[in-house]
């Protein structure tokens, strides 16, 4: 592998690759440790990724685990960078994806396990309207097998929360259309992330992704969830995922608290009530009363939740 610089400085490896023109798909992956979740999901990648023309874009971020000579041994498709200094999740993506070369990017955290057919139903969603933005799909916690995410939502009071989390049945139909998704797993155009301007890097592990739905929204792009596409993951397994909760969640709301309010309140009642149908004793006893009420006056009315439509 020839020695090469990334856009920032920082020094990366490109294996033996194909010309650009024939690749299809860049999967970009940001590691901080955890070499045996990095294993176990590159296994995963090689298990369930067709034989169709990708590239590998692994960034790491400074690991200390043996993670960098682990990757030293990696030939194509795999392109590893190693970050001189710090750069956190945001940081680390936007590196990787400003080598991307592919028309279509999927950015994926180390810390998931993927499963058969995960990527076709987010490319098929991607490509069903010419206006959706960005893909994700539904993420299985492996410690009780039941769902963690299905999308993002939001509380009346403009704080997320993940759709479906503790259900043990998935969203029904194949595409809808939330107010956010997770990058965890991603899929969107390499040209709509780089017209956005990638992940805002004021963020430190976390909310970015939410940041860059926003923005997308703004710009008028929907954001959707294969629901088809069904994964494993290790939730918030990374050093540090946690840190800065508190200070992320405010950049959020100072940015797009009233936006996320707005785009979150036609849905509000019903996914409150799918977070804690399975748990309602960790409800708020007045919120859930509400939802409920919310839930029946539009269903009596006919204002229920719309099916997915390309043409919307």
């Amino acid at each position: 592998m020839a020695d090469r610089r990334s856009p920032d400085g920082d020094t990366g490896r490109d294996g033996a690759l194909a010309a650009t023109e024939s690749l299809d798909l860049s999967i970009v992956v940001a590691l901080y440790n955890r070499l045996e979740l990095t294993r176990a999901f590159l296994d995963s990648l090689a298990r369930t990724c067709e034989p169709w023309c990708y590239e590998v874009i692994l960034v790491d971020d400074g690991s200390t685990d043996g993670t960098r000579e682990y990757l030293a041994t990696l030939g194509a498709p795999y392109r590893v960078i190693l970050n001189a200094e710090r750069r956190g999740y945001a940081g680390s993506n936007n590196v990787g994806a400003a080598m991307a070369r592919a028309p279509i990017l999927a950015l994926l955290n180390n810390d998931l396990v993927l499963t058969p057919r995960w990527l076709e139903p987010m490319l098929a969603c991607l490509e069903s309207a010419p206006d959706v933005g960005a893909v994700g799909n539904v993420h299985r916690n492996p410690r009780d097998g039941l769902v963690d995410h299905a999308g993002v939502a939001v509380h009346l009071d403009g704080s997320t929360f993940h759709s479906y989390k503790h259900r043990r049945g998935v969203p029904p139909g194949e595409c809808r259309e939330m107010p956010a998704v997770s990058a965890a797993c991603l899929v969107m155009h390499r040209a709509r992330f780089r017209e956005m301007g990638g992940f805002d890097e004021g963020y430190m592990n976390g909310s970015e992704d939410i940041d860059l739905c926003a923005r997308l929204r703004c710009a008028g792009y929907r954001l959707v969830v294969a629901n088809r596409s069904v994964i494993w993951h290790h939730v918030s397994s990374s050093p540090g995922r946690l840190d800065h909760v508190d200070r992320n969640a405010r950049r959020l709301q100072e940015r797009f608290g009233a936006e996320l309010r707005d785009w979150g309140r036609p849905i509000w009642a019903q996914e409150y009530l799918n977070r804690y149908a399975r748990r309602p004793w960790r409800a708020r006893p007045w919120l859930l009363v509400r939802a409920a009420g919310e839930v029946l006056v539009r269903a009596a009315t006919g204002r229920g939740a719309r099916p997915w439509r390309s043409d919307q």
